[in-house]
């Protein structure tokens, strides 16, 4: 199995590069394609520059850059792997520059670790994402039962003589128009989760968002000049990377702004936090129909840029460090 690969890998090179192999390596290969290999191979065996030159070819790691032999340079990767600049999930505190829409510098923020820094954990992003999803749906699906379709109670036909299957009721499930045995009722979908696990989740999304670098921005405010538009087209064409925008604001959404994202699809707005007392503003956005009050789990993870306010980090980071009431 090792020659048969070994042969895939020389095949590649073409017929000129063969002539640079030695005469006991090319009889090896071509007596084990004939399947009489010891008519064809030396007694001596491949020898120590025989062994050299099929190690180098077979099982060398090579690089673009790399000055040892020659390889076809279509059989090597040219994408270039990316290191994270940092190790990611030992609570350290963050230093993030703070900007706004006409990207003018505004200083830096600290983010606090044990909330944009915490480790990424799959399985507890699966269950919050599982629980959004479960309590957002309506359950207002409903059947007829035997005693609600419209119908009489009558007994069709005769119990016998009739030749016919005995039937009680042109109300069952058998008949058109009848009932539906087992049907879906109207009923909640909503699961539990504590609320140690809906906490974690979030910190985990922000801590993502942190770790890709320019996937989360801190703005000083998100005031814009006027409604229209144009304002945010603007300012999401110069972001070449991003195609969805989430932007988090600390208090109610400003009216300008609000009526300035609401005709983009890729542009949706949300409160940090949702008191009470707070009116429930955002714009028309499909991450936001999963009836979570403020920033959540599953807007954070549909949209590839998150855009905080420097009130918006503050608040949730109070949150965040509120204890659980019980």
């Amino acid at each position: 199995m090792a020659l048969s690969v070994s042969r895939r890998v020389l095949r590649a090179f073409g017929s000129s590069h063969f002539s640079s192999i030695p005469f006991s390596l090319s009889n090896a290969f071509r007596g084990y394609g004939n399947g009489d290999s010891s008519s064809s191979m030396p007694s001596s065996g491949f020898g120590k520059a025989s062994f050299g030159v099929y190690r180098r070819y077979s099982t060398t790691i090579l690089t673009p850059n790399s000055s040892e032999g020659t390889f076809p340079p279509h059989l090597l990767s040219s994408k270039r792997v990316l290191t994270p600049d940092r190790e990611i999930g030992l609570y350290q505190d963050l230093v993030i520059p703070v900007t706004n829409f006409h990207n003018e510098d505004k200083g830096f923020m600290v983010l606090a670790g044990d909330v944009f820094d915490v480790p990424i954990r799959k399985d507890i992003i699966h269950r919050v994402v599982r629980w959004q999803l479960a309590k957002r749906q309506q359950g207002t699906h409903s059947t007829k039962t035997i005693s609600e379709v419209s119908g009489t109670g009558r007994k069709p036909w005769r119990q016998k003589g009739t030749g016919r299957a005995r039937h009680g009721t042109l109300r069952g499930p058998q008949f058109r128009g009848g009932a539906t045995m087992h049907g879906p009722k109207p009923r909640s979908h909503a699961i539990k989760l504590n609320k140690k696990v809906r906490r974690l989740g979030l910190k985990i999304a922000l801590s993502a968002r942190a770790a890709e670098g320019r996937q989360l921005l801190v703005f000083e405010d998100l005031d814009v000049p006027s409604h229209k538009t144009k304002n945010i087209v603007d300012y999401a064409n110069q972001m070449e990377t991003a195609k969805k925008l989430l932007l988090v604001d600390g208090g109610p959404i400003n009216e300008k702004l609000k009526l300035a994202t609401q005709n983009l699809h890729y542009v949706n707005v949300l409160p940090s936090i949702v008191s009470l007392t707070l009116p429930l503003l955002f714009s028309k956005a499909s991450a936001c129909r999963c009836f979570c009050k403020g920033l959540n789990v599953y807007s954070i993870l549909l949209h590839d840029t998150l855009v905080m306010s420097r009130d918006a980090v503050n608040r949730i980071v109070e949150r965040m460090h509120t204890p659980i009431n019980r």
